[in-house]
């Protein structure tokens, strides 16, 4: 009887602890108690398809490092000129408060008459949330790198050029742009520098590490542009070193031959296993030969 009524007490007890840390954290996560940040950004991508990505995410208004992220928000993408609202598509936020739409790249934009292609996302709102939306105004650039040797030295070549309407290409006049290789954690940049009418030629470093293979994956990228947004490009190359260091592994845990004090501790064990044996076995042989000598005095 005693025993379940300390398993009520304790499911009881549980069940109320519960509800008191689920109300703490709606309490918490009440929207009205976090502003909300709505990040709108584009991004061209390598094959010249066009990332739309919404970031939406509440931060506490008085603890800022407390972030909660806005989970399966609708999110409409448009693409704007003047009075005139062209949807792109739809998309939902993740758990991470992220929605993202790509766009083809034979996409057709509204676009103004200084040719920037004016595009916005809007959230429309909910009983706990107000409406959100973000514009953006971009030109559709073209970012071309060439990895190429010229007279034995390793030469990126980088252009970049606008075209209208009606197919005329216009080089770029200015525009900053980051070289960086992938690596295993996050790209490693090896030079920054500006694209003047349309190019940029640099000299590649020639000891870059690379694969096995010597291959290397070099990025050029455009970042938070006011004119182009987030451009990037890529290529390989077959321009990597690559050091295959050789050390003589000590005796580890990990390795075939274990270190010399697990064989004296190994060894140590064994013995006095043995040894414990033997003894038995000896007193064994002892007790029973003591135990005939009794039998034999006792009937004598």
């Amino acid at each position: 009887m005693k025993s379940n009524l300390f398993k009520y007490n304790f499911i009881t007890s549980f069940i109320v602890a519960l509800c008191f840390i689920t109300n703490g954290f709606a309490q918490k996560t009440d929207a009205s108690n976090y502003r909300m940040k709505f990040k709108f950004k584009t991004v061209k991508q390598k094959d010249n398809s066009r990332l739309l990505e919404v970031s939406f995410i509440g931060q506490n208004k008085k603890n800022r490092k407390d972030k909660v992220p806005v989970y399966n928000a609708e999110i409409n993408f448009y693409n704007t000129l003047n009075e005139d609202e062209k949807l792109l598509g739809t998309s939902k936020t993740s758990k991470e408060g992220i929605a993202q739409l790509v766009l083809q790249k034979n996409q057709n934009y509204l676009t103004d008459k200084n040719g920037y292609i004016n595009l916005k996302a809007e959230f429309k709102g909910t009983d706990a949330i107000d409406e959100e939306d973000s514009e953006i105004a971009v030109k559709d650039i073209n970012l071309e790198l060439n990895l190429k040797e010229i007279d034995s030295v390793k030469t990126g070549i980088i252009t970049a050029y606008t075209i209208d309407s009606v197919g005329v290409k216009t080089p770029v006049e200015e525009a900053e742009v980051i070289i960086s290789i992938k690596s295993m954690l996050s790209n490693m940049k090896i030079k920054e520098g500006t694209i003047e009418n349309g190019k940029y030629e640099f000299e590649f470093p020639t000891d870059i590490p690379g694969d096995a293979n010597n291959n290397i994956i070099v990025y050029s990228s455009i970042e938070d542009s006011d004119d182009f947004g987030n451009v990037i490009q890529e290529k390989s190359a077959n321009w990597g070193v690559f050091k295959k260091e050789i050390k003589k592994n000590k005796n580890t845990l990990w390795s075939k031959a274990a270190p010399l004090w697990m064989y004296i501790v190994l060894t140590i064990l064994l013995v006095g296993v043995w040894a414990n044996y033997m003894y038995t076995i000896i007193n064994l042989f002892k007790i029973s030969k003591e135990g005939k000598e009794l039998i034999l005095n006792s009937e004598e």
